[in-house]
């Protein structure tokens, strides 16, 4: 089972702001895959089980960026 979900984060302005988010997401268990819009700041989370919001908002955080 694939379940992704979609999130606007703020406060991204370049490709290190990407990366960062990435890999802050992908150290959220069963996140499988992350992919970033830059200009829109939509950033969809693909994961093998239910996300948790919380967690995902929490890993967003820890890379310096706030979930709208």
């Amino acid at each position: 089972m694939s379940v992704s979900a979609t999130y606007t984060v703020t406060g991204m302005t370049c490709g290190h702001c990407v990366s960062s988010v990435k890999e802050e997401l992908g150290d959220v268990a069963g996140v499988t895959g992350v992919e970033v819009v830059l200009e829109t700041g939509a950033v969809t989370v693909t994961s093998d089980r239910e996300l948790d919001r919380t967690e995902v908002v929490a890993a967003v955080s820890e890379a310096g960026y706030q979930v709208a």
